[in-house]
């Protein structure tokens, strides 16, 4: 099959596809364009640079940048994905174009009120690292596909703050010395492998390590667990004073708390953080924005989007803990969350009650299922606002479909870290003409606002809240 490259280097054969063939062309011949530059960017082969200045970056590519241009490069690379998504309702026969060829207006990137150290999550890998060993806690430069990976340490990441840094360089020197492997690849056995941090700004720290337990018994894991809990309380590790400390058995790349409980080890079951005045409950695999200050600027602005008042029902879809629709329940009638995690679900009624929020009912369940069914016989008759957060993969289609056909959603917040994505799809969904064929019977929203929120600082990457009504 020839590579995309191959595909889009003839102009001859560009020229004679129809317009919708030809920008899907050119669309794969920007991508494959971009994914070279990343590539090269993230490769072994940089001459004259360390180790530490390739992670860098890979992971946070615009730290060379004083904070104002970063700013300025994400609000280029917003209003291009919004002329794209403007573009492609022409194609559909919408004309939405504003100034500037956007479909909507775009309002300057929020900065983000800490610029360094403002992770509350950081995610370390376990492999070879530039001197070749093996048990090496740290981030990725490289690809699996080029074969090339090497694990280096994040000590000198601007967005990673110092504690996640110590755990990550205790949990090192805890592997180097047990007599277990990493496990790098799966079919070729060890054990050792990821840690996550979670830190809040009362001091709490969570540290969640993953290890493969390939063929050991009971009592062989029951060890490890001891030795792993004696280092991080009565050994080297207790400097890190963990709030938390969970052990998680999975022969997979992710499992949930379902697939594999989440052990814990020593401490609290829970790290708890406070966001607009209210305490939230933490457990070990729910989402949680990684950027806790940026949060509360980015859930302030989406109060105002929704024009919401007391005679106001708020939809909040993917809503993980409940962040969204707790902080703004002071000022709607009702919230109603649907989240897939159970554990997440369990934390946003334990928030409700302990932040005294009565007017709110949340459900556990995939969006997909749960909600064609919740709205399918909706009679209420007060205004409904819906508020979506789905991660990358964007929200499934009948979802889409059970928001358009639900003539009393008029006004839609869709929160996205990468609009550019699936969630492309998604707005495309949103705004077509009705389609019998896709039971898309319901009125097509229309794109009116578009901000965007830095809630990564020193990485490409933005947060972006789209505002449709119709």
């Amino acid at each position: 099959r020839p590579t995309c490259r191959h595909l889009c280097s003839s102009s001859a054969l560009l020229s004679s596809l129809p317009g919708r063939d030809r920008s899907l062309l050119a669309e794969k011949k920007v991508a494959a364009k971009r994914k070279r530059k990343e590539k090269s960017r993230e490769g072994c082969s940089l001459p004259g640079s360390s180790w530490e200045e390739r992670l860098a970056n890979v992971v946070t590519p615009l730290w060379r940048l004083p904070y104002q241009e970063q700013l300025q490069v994400k609000y280029e690379s917003q209003r291009k994905i919004l002329q794209t998504l403007a573009s492609r309702l022409e194609e559909l026969g919408i004309g939405v174009q504003k100034a500037g060829g956007l479909c909507c207006p775009l309002q300057p990137v929020v900065p983000s009120p800490i610029i360094s150290g403002y992770r509350n999550k950081s995610t370390f890998s376990v492999n070879r690292g530039p001197d070749g060993n093996p048990k090496t806690v740290g981030m990725y430069v490289g690809t699996g596909r080029a074969r090339n990976i090497v694990c280096v340490k994040a000590s000198h990441l601007e967005n990673i703050p110092p504690k996640h840094k110590q755990v990550a360089q205790c949990y090192e020197e805890f592997i180097r010395c047990s007599s277990l492997d990493p496990c790098i690849l799966f079919h070729e056995g060890g054990h050792w492998r990821e840690l996550v941090v979670r830190t809040t700004s009362h001091g709490h720290t969570m540290a969640v390590i993953t290890f493969h337990p390939q063929e050991l018994g009971q009592e062989a894991l029951a060890t490890q667990k001891t030795l792993l809990k004696e280092f991080f309380t009565c050994g080297p590790g207790a400097v890190c004073a963990l709030t938390s400390l969970y052990f998680q058995e999975s022969t997979m790349t992710r499992c949930s708390h379902e697939q594999s409980p989440f052990q814990l080890l020593h401490g609290e079951p829970h790290i708890f953080e406070e966001v607009l005045s209210l305490k939230f409950r933490i457990s070990p695999d729910v989402f949680f924005q990684v950027n806790t200050g940026g949060a509360e600027v980015l859930y302030r602005a989406v109060g105002e989007l929704c024009e919401a008042d007391r005679d106001t029902v708020l939809l909040d879809i993917c809503c993980g803990i409940g962040t969204i629709g707790l902080s703004l329940a002071h000022q709607v009638a009702k919230i109603i969350g649907i989240e897939v995690v159970e554990k997440a679900i369990e934390d946003a009624r334990w928030n409700a009650a302990f932040n005294g929020i009565s007017n709110c009912e949340f459900h556990s369940g995939k969006a997909e299922a749960v909600l064609p069914q919740l709205l399918s016989s909706w009679e209420d008759a007060r205004p409904l606002v819906a508020v979506v957060n789905p991660s990358r993969a964007g929200l499934h289609y009948r979802v889409v479909r059970a928001i358009r056909n639900c003539k009393s959603i008029r006004r839609l917040l869709y929160i996205s870290c990468k609009p550019e994505g699936e969630a492309m799809r998604n707005f495309l969904e949103l705004c077509c003409p009705p389609d019998r064929g896709k039971k898309l019977a319901g009125e097509p929203f229309t794109p009116m606002l578009a901000m965007p929120f830095d809630m990564f600082p020193h990485t490409v990457h933005c947060e972006l809240v789209l505002l449709f009504t119709r």
